[in-house]
């Protein structure tokens, strides 16, 4: 990460992770205590008088959008339109626990009316989704009012053992992290972790080329707090600002034909659009004032440009890969994923010149000089018939260990989206919190909440010529603009890989 020449001396606190659920059943709340440990060895010293541990409390509640089955085409604005009340009610609940102290667990009494709210708040916009969805002709979705319950997770930190700065750039420096997250906890020095990405074992049937295609690193400054695939039709819906690269015309409100006519940021006129969460160096400015997805969702800091997007596509380890259809819809990973549960997490982040070493629930701390990388490793399987579900992840799916697709899948290109920062040190930025991914409010900044977003807009010739080279085992790169009738350049010198 790149030096500034003032460096914020660390403390010897260490950041305690805890989580605690309290159920809300009938009028009332129950507890479940966790405790978080206040000095070295998970324990406070005998004769120490330590501070409290700090925490924060977030709102966790069942994901409503993650079961649903089929949305009819008439539904889907109406459904994302409840799904994004849902999510606001969430981001309030969550505001209002914001100044709520969760060490005592008798305090967590004062939850109890924000809960009660919510829930009542819940019960109505599941009630208007269902409504939706069956008013189009489906079958209305009952497992839906099982999910009108929400409960309280803590994420605590010991605050006790101090330093000798704790201020700095409002982040709270010295491993507090910022309010609403993250904290020291998050983070672990990429040297400390032991290389853990197997070799590639591939059959004799393995289609081990790639192709790649240019679409820059967003010099034009598309960014909005939208997302088209999970909440179309909704400003704001991800309550987190969005970095894109490809087509220029991505917001809520495009649509197939709109993304088909835009221009694009790629070569070769790929019209595909390509999105993630910004990363922000946590330097307490708040870029943008109060607009959606920044300081108003809880987004704080500076957002910084990737030094670099690789956008490739790969083979299948046991067979050759067929082309995918256009407009078809793919997120990886779960911005959810701090309250969901890991099941659809699938963050990647690593160093430079330290990629054999991935992590998922961990930010890294780079080496001077060494760029932060992020890398989303896209579903490789498709059913074969649509290009967008009713929670826009069944019709899609990854490969199972062995390299197959699931029963009713067909191996696709797999997209490869790997984004590298340079990231500032320093200069007000706390040395062990220096940068998060927006999320929203609730997911309190974890690096595990990290995802991606792909719509494939590439012309058929285009994914055609992608898909020959990938099972012909040629690493080639898109066409430059104007090129319309080459097949491909290898990145290689043109020489074939073996396999």
């Amino acid at each position: 990460m790149r030096q500034h020449p003032h460096k914020r001396s660390r403390t010897a606190s260490k950041a305690v992770a805890i989580a605690s659920a309290l159920a809300l059943g009938g009028g009332g709340i129950a507890v479940v205590a966790a405790n978080a440990s206040a000095g070295p060895g998970n324990g406070a010293s005998a004769g120490t008088d330590a501070e409290p541990a700090a925490r924060t409390l977030t709102v966790d509640c069942p994901d409503v959008g993650l079961a649903l089955d089929k949305v009819p085409r008439g539904a889907r604005v109406d459904v994302a339109k409840g799904l994004a009340r849902l999510d606001a009610q969430v981001a309030e609940a969550y505001g209002k626990l914001e100044g709520l102290d969760g060490q005592d667990s008798a305090k967590a009494t004062g939850t109890a009316p924000v809960l009660d709210r919510l829930r009542a708040q819940r019960t109505r916009t599941i009630a208007a989704i269902a409504d939706a969805i069956a008013e189009r002709g489906a079958a209305r979705p009952g497992a839906l009012e099982r999910m009108r319950s929400c409960g309280v997770k803590e994420d605590g930190e010991d605050r006790a053992a101090g330093g000798d700065d704790q201020g700095g750039g409002g982040q709270g420096g010295g491993g507090q992290g910022q309010q609403g997250g993250p904290v020291a906890e998050d983070f672990v020095d990429i040297t400390t972790v032991e290389p853990n990405v197997p070799a590639p074992e591939e059959g004799e049937n393995a289609s081990t080329g790639s192709f790649t295609t240019e679409c820059g690193t967003n010099e034009e400054g598309h960014f909005n707090s939208d997302n088209v695939i999970a909440a179309p039709g909704v400003s704001n819906g991800a309550h987190h600002v969005h970095d894109y690269v490809g087509n220029v015309s991505t917001d809520a409100f495009s649509t197939d034909e709109s993304l088909a006519a835009a221009d694009t940021t790629c070569d070769n006129e790929d019209r595909s659009t390509h999105y993630w969460p910004v990363l922000r160096a946590l330097d307490g400015e708040q870029e943008g004032g109060h607009q959606p997805g920044g300081a108003h969702d809880g987004n704080i800091g500076s957002v910084l440009s990737p030094a670099s997007v690789s956008l490739t596509f790969k083979g299948s380890p046991v067979s050759e890969v067929t082309e995918m259809p256009r407009f078809l819809r793919i997120i990886t990973g779960d911005a959810k994923s701090f309250t969901n549960g890991t099941a659809n997490a699938n963050a990647s982040w690593s160093c430079e010149g330290f990629e054999d070493r991935q992590l998922k629930d961990k930010y890294p701390l780079c080496p001077e000089g060494a760029q932060v990388v992020r890398t989303f490793n896209f579903q490789s399987c498709w059913d074969g018939q649509n290009t967008d579900s009713g929670n826009h992840r069944d019709h899609v799916a990854f490969a199972r260990e062995d390299g197959t697709c699931p029963d009713g899948f067909r191996a696709i290109p797999q997209l490869q989206q790997r984004i590298a920062y340079d990231v500032p040190t320093g200069g007000g930025i706390p040395e062990d919190t220096p940068f998060a991914v927006d999320s929203f409010p609730e997911q309190l900044h974890k690096p595990l909440t990290d995802h991606g977003d792909f719509i494939n807009v590439m012309p058929e010739k285009l994914m055609s010529r992608a898909v020959t080279c990938i099972n012909s085992n040629r690493d080639c790169g898109a066409p430059s603009r104007g090129a319309e009738g080459n097949a491909g350049l290898p990145l290689h010198g043109g020489v074939a890989r073996d396999g």
